[in-house]
């Protein structure tokens, strides 16, 4: 399939709720390179940074939050034509130590941004739940067709909220919405931190030369996406008509063991520290995740092109350009 799905996005007015962080930031420049004529962000940079926003006079940033009325009122004042729905309080561990904060942002934010996308009369929302979270544990590889009510963390209620929102507010109001399912996203623009992906914070302890902290056996596997290829999934999903009302996995199609990442990053960095086990957490129930993307191959024409050792690659290679932005601004 042809890359005629991003002339969807000359001239436009888009807006990327969560625009700071990794996928976010990929996906601004993504759309900036489309040649769109504004890119609005919304980020409160809760678990970004402003140097991590890109640097364009198209770009708009409000370091504002979902849950502001006035905020929100800013952000839709230019009437963007399309709404990517990021801003979320991640994930499950940060979900189980702050319920509360979970519920408001994922839930009533996401509430929030829908309001505002019926009010102005937004084209399309493509919303950016979870596929390690709405599935519970249903059978591998994960489809979409199969949900599951008997989730593990507030993380992954919010995420099935969101979906079930955004269902209502398209059958409802008619507002045009697409919901894409991430699956262990990875790649350049994600500071470490508590509660961010284990990869980047694999990355940064092996840059500081200590043993890589796996949870359980290191067996486990993970579908892991990288970056790039969830940014093309995105843009497919926010401009194919074949999308409206639909849900897609963004995924590899891949699993990967834990372990194996925690050794390509050591090699890849030099670190000789090898890893050290410690106790897996209560909610983390699943020993493999494996998503299909069938879905996303045949409506939208997706496909995950990188591989996963180049995407480490790359991902490395942007915590080396930036190592001391990313010591000032990594939190744990």
């Amino acid at each position: 399939m042809s890359d005629s799905y991003l002339r969807h996005y000359a001239g436009a007015r888009v807006l990327v709720t969560g625009g700071a962080g990794a996928i976010g930031g990929n996906l601004s420049r993504a759309l900036l390179d489309a040649g769109a004529a504004e890119v609005t962000i919304l980020d409160d940079l809760s678990s970004a940074a402003r140097w991590t926003v890109p640097q364009d006079p198209r770009v708009v940033l409000l370091v504002a939050s979902v849950l502001d009325e006035r905020d929100l009122k800013r952000a839709f004042a230019g009437r963007p034509a399309t709404v990517f729905h990021l801003a979320a309080l991640f994930a499950n561990q940060n979900s189980i130590d702050h319920p509360e904060d979970d519920l408001m942002v994922n839930g009533l934010g996401t509430l929030k941004v829908l309001q505002y996308a019926h009010l102005t009369g937004v084209e399309r929302m493509v919303y950016a739940s979870s596929g390690c979270s709405v599935y519970g544990k249903s059978p591998l590889p994960l489809r979409e067709e199969f949900l599951s009510i008997d989730l593990a963390t507030p993380y992954q209620i919010t995420k099935m909220l969101g979906e079930l929102y955004a269902n209502f507010y398209r059958n409802f109001y008619g507002v045009q919405t697409v919901r894409t399912r991430f699956f262990n996203s990875f790649g350049p623009g994600e500071i470490p931190g508590r509660y961010r992906n284990v990869i980047p914070n694999f990355i940064y302890w092996a840059m500081r030369g200590e043993p890589l902290p796996i949870t359980g056996t290191g067996e486990e596997t993970r579908d892991w996406t990288f970056v790039g290829d969830i940014v093309d999934g995105l843009l497919r999903a926010g401009a194919m008509k074949e999308a409206l009302g639909e849900a897609f996995n963004l995924a590899s199609g891949l699993e990967t063991r834990v372990i194996d990442v925690a050794s390509w990053i050591n090699e890849a960095t030099g670190n000789k520290a090898g890893v050290r086990y410690i106790e897996r957490r209560k909610w983390d129930d699943k020993d493999r995740l494996l998503a299909s993307i069938d879905k996303a191959r045949s409506v939208l024409g997706y496909e995950a092109r990188t591989d996963l050792k180049a995407g480490l690659g790359q991902t490395v290679e942007w915590f080396r350009a930036n190592w001391r932005d990313i010591q000032e601004t990594a939190r744990f």
